[in-house]
């Protein structure tokens, strides 16, 4: 399938009816790195929620109609820091009403959950993200073959049951650093 520009899909995200799973599979991502949020972390500074933010406006109406986003991310033991900002940042998420789980990338492994990121709305479009070797999206793949689109769903399935919230890791991780 050919690859089109993630903004090409961005409707999604307001259009789907019950469910937006993501399935986040990356040691961190280029946009993270590139912002002033994660430059302040790395220095320090702990991330402040931003309710106001365009993604957690979604989340909150999409609540209110009784749709739901969620997400299991993969963290490495120790967790980068790319990992260790993402769950410092879930907590804005969260309040807004996504729910965010971590799973350890052995155990990712042990299931044979995929490697790839991607999401997936109301278990029928799954959009593969197709990431380079610097962490950048550079375009996603549309899919909407149901065997694939199945083994989306078992994956999703599989990792919400194993992984644990966020914010539950997250405060192992700052505990022992």
């Amino acid at each position: 399938m050919p690859l089109i520009p993630f903004k090409e899909i961005t409707h999604l995200f307001t259009e789907f009816q019950h469910t937006a799973f993501r399935l986040e599979t990356r040691r961190g991502y280029a946009t993270d790195r590139a912002g002033a949020r994660y430059q302040a972390f790395v220095r320090g500074i702990a991330p402040q929620p931003e309710p106001d933010h365009p993604w957690n406006l979604n989340v909150r109406a999409k609540a209110e109609q009784g749709a739901r986003f969620s997400r299991v991310r993969f963290v490495d033991e120790p967790p980068t820091s790319g990992q260790r900002f993402l769950m410092a940042t879930a907590a804005g998420n969260v309040d807004a009403g996504e729910d965010i789980r971590v799973l350890a990338r052995a155990d990712a492994e042990a299931l044979g959950l995929p490697d790839t990121d991607f999401w997936l709305f109301d278990s029928q479009t799954l959009v593969r993200m197709h990431i380079d070797a610097a962490d950048t999206t550079v375009g996603v793949e549309l899919v909407d073959d149901p065997v694939e689109v199945l083994a989306a769903c078992r994956a999703r399935d599989a990792a919400l049951a194993a992984a644990r919230p966020s914010a539950e890791v997250w405060a192992q991780v700052r505990s022992s650093a």
